[in-house]
């Protein structure tokens, strides 16, 4: 099965086509809860191209670095694998051109807002996936109020990515695609995923304060982006243990926990206003294995912020 010619030798393109398209076909099954088995794919990933399965399983682990970055799931089990084949990212750039519903893979049907996003992404995924009705956005209420959370609503928390020199940059095939697709933009713009993202947030907050026996404090928790507006600079009101005010801001991905995100100005300057209680909640891996890390002012020391509009005035 395996070509002793192609051995050492870097992937051609119509193969690296074949294992994009492959990889996108597991992810779809596993976010989707349709069985699937990766030998099975990684075989006929093998007879198609000579490669062995170690050359298969490290290039669906460079697709798994790619995909994060993207701001995308990746399929569990592969761990990302950051030494990759420049080639690699013209592939993934013909398939996401060719499929935009891959936009929408991991929240057209695990999120109770079933397919609300970027246009392309939804009608990408009622095409390939069934379409399910919305509920209406304006009215919308939280599943969790009123209910206990049990204790595997905690989140797993991780820690934040390094800053500056200590993150490795990424080589310039992936640059330039991040640059093209700006995972940063799709995940601002996209509704559905930032209450999806505050509700896990809503079910962690409360579930950590009860198993520190706190029910009183998480009976006032308050989603304050859908009762009183999207404008306070923060989403939720929560407290820590100790009874002090959390004034949270989530931020959510599908991707990886160094995926771009925005700040609005009013974040920012309420951060500034009341470090003591202001917290970033980054919560990545949201389709796939949802976790999260806590970043407080000043956010400078954590992140690199970039201005990317400006407001005009007279």
């Amino acid at each position: 099965m395996i070509d002793p010619s192609k051995v050492g030798t870097d992937w051609q393109a119509a193969e690296l086509d074949a294992i994009v398209a492959t990889y996108f076909a597991m992810l779809a099954a596993e976010l989707t809860g349709r069985p699937y088995v990766k030998a099975h794919h990684a075989r006929g990933l093998m007879a198609r191209t000579g490669r062995s399965h170690r050359s298969v399983e490290f290039k669906h682990m460079n697709l798994s670095s790619v995909l994060a970055d993207l701001g995308l799931p990746t399929i569990r089990g592969y761990k990302r694998k950051d030494n990759i084949q420049g080639a690699i990212f013209p592939a993934v750039e013909r398939y996401l051109d060719a499929h935009p519903e891959a936009w929408g893979i991991g929240l057209s049907l695990s999120s109770p807002f079933h397919g609300e996003g970027d246009r392309e992404a939804v009608e990408g995924a009622t095409r390939r996936w069934p379409s399910t009705n919305e509920p209406d956005q304006s009215s919308f209420a939280s599943p969790w109020s009123g209910q206990d959370a049990p204790p595997s609503a905690i989140l797993p928390i991780t820690a934040p990515p390094p800053l500056g020199p200590a993150r490795k940059p990424r080589p310039e095939g992936l640059a330039r695609i991040v640059r093209k697709y700006d995972p940063a933009a799709r995940d601002h713009r996209n509704r559905a995923l930032g209450q999806w993202g505050e509700e896990h947030v809503l079910r962690h907050e409360r579930a950590f304060l009860i198993a520190h026996d706190r029910p009183d404090l998480a009976r006032k928790i308050e989603w304050t982006s859908q009762e009183r507006g999207d404008g306070a600079g923060y989403d939720i009101r929560s407290f820590d243990p100790a009874g002090r005010e959390r004034l949270i801001e989530v931020k959510a991905t599908r991707g990886g926990p160094a995926t771009d995100f925005f700040l609005t100005r009013t974040e920012r300057e309420v951060s500034a206003e009341r470090p003591d209680a202001w917290r970033l909640y980054r919560l990545h891996d949201l389709a796939a294995a949802p976790a999260l890390f806590q970043l407080k002012p000043p956010l400078e020391a954590a992140v690199t912020l970039t201005a990317e509009t400006w407001r005009a005035g007279f």
